[in-house]
């Protein structure tokens, strides 16, 4: 007050700091956590509130999906062939990547690490299990497919070989899912905004790079290059075959071998061209991302892996998961055929394949007949 008049004082509080992550976690559960996320701050409740909406929405769709693969695929006489056990296994590992799903979005809607050391465990051994298992899938699909189409007479594998494929996946998966879970070799720990969890590659440990060099190499490469490799196989083998096939009909004065040709159908090697680079690129978008933050977590720069930045990789594995049951079964024409006589009010308008079928088409419809 100065002269009669009234002067009010601006009154300057101090900015609070912000709260770092891990704030509202108990103290006997900060044990559990890398301290390399303890010194971030904590992100805005609304992109926890986001990612919960988004994995839910995932999860919907997923769930669906998968659900109606293994439903039909495991009940239609059609479809019960040894090959298409395979797409029901990749459904199943799917299914179980999407069935831990619900902890991901309780944590998210508490805006942190709610469910605690059991429910971080529980999300990443299902993780583990359901991504290594996919990953071994898809590389016998890519073999089955090959060795189908590069051998159509005594290549397609019996269901007895089938099943004994589906139990090596499973017996190479386990191990990998349980070693961090029973503390025999890695471990299983929070990351990004600490709502979901995965095998430890930030510890400075000579222990816990030795496990990312070696899980990196047997649940990534190995399987990434057995898919690359036979489907870029069946790519040079239907090129070549449709070259002889151009080759011969010239040399005949016809204009295709084939009876009942489609001029305006894309070519044979286009198609197969296409669903096996939609394959591998899925396989890409799916873990390649988890590799590559790995990687350098273990052996590079740890600041450049901030928290939001670790959570891309968490959410293509779930967009992947969404996708794969209609890139393997729901383009299957037989597949869509059964959906169409008992779910009519889809109108997928589906049309029984014709008898005649060109060599090549059957010999890519093989695999997934």
């Amino acid at each position: 007050m100065s002269n009669g008049s009234i002067r009010w004082a601006a009154r300057i509080l101090p900015a609070e700091p912000p709260r770092l992550l891990g704030w509202n976690v108990p103290a006997e559960e900060l044990v559990h956590i890398p301290e390399h996320w303890l010194v971030y701050p904590e992100p805005n409740p609304s992109l926890h509130y986001l990612l919960a909406i988004l994995y839910t929405l995932f999860t919907f769709v997923a769930l669906l999906g998968n659900g109606l693969v293994i439903w039909i695929f495991c009940s239609a006489k059609s479809l019960r062939t040894p090959s298409n056990l395979f797409v029901v296994n990749l459904a199943f590992c799917d299914f179980i990547m999407m069935l831990k799903a619900p902890i991901f979005i309780y944590n998210s809607f508490n805006t942190g690490f709610a469910t605690g050391h059991v429910g971080c465990q529980i999300f990443a051994f299902m993780g583990s299990l359901s991504g290594i298992g996919a990953g071994m899938t898809n590389a016998a699909i890519a073999y089955d497919r090959y060795s189908t189409i590069a051998r159509p007479l005594d290549g397609k594998l019996s269901r007895g070989q089938v099943i004994l494929f589906i139990v090596l996946i499973w017996t190479y998966t386990i191990p990998w899912a349980l070693m961090p879970l029973m503390h025999v070799w890695g471990r299983f720990v929070p990351e990004g905004f600490l709502t979901s969890c995965t095998f430890d590659y930030l510890t400075d440990k000579q222990e816990i790079r030795y496990f990312v060099a070696t899980i990196f190499t047997f649940s990534y490469c190995i399987p990434m290059s057995l898919i690359i490799y036979y489907y870029s196989q069946i790519v040079s083998h239907v090129i070549d075959h449709e070259k002889a096939l151009r080759e011969q009909a010239k040399k005949m004065n016809v204009e295709s071998l084939r009876s009942n040709a489609n001029t305006n159908a894309q070519s044979a090697e286009i198609r197969i061209a296409k669903a096996a680079i939609t394959i591998c690129f899925l396989f890409v978008l799916s873990w390649t991302p988890y590799g590559v933050l790995a990687m350098i977590g273990a052996f590079g720069d740890k600041a450049l892996l901030t928290p939001g930045i670790t959570m891309i990789p968490a959410c293509t594995c779930k967009f992947v998961a969404c996708l794969d049951p209609y890139v393997y079964a729901i383009s299957h024409p037989r597949y869509r055929l059964e959906l169409q006589k008992r779910l009519p009010w889809l109108e997928l308008q589906e049309k029984p394949p014709a008898d005649a079928q060109s060599t090549t088409t059957e010999m890519i419809n093989a695999p997934t007949a």
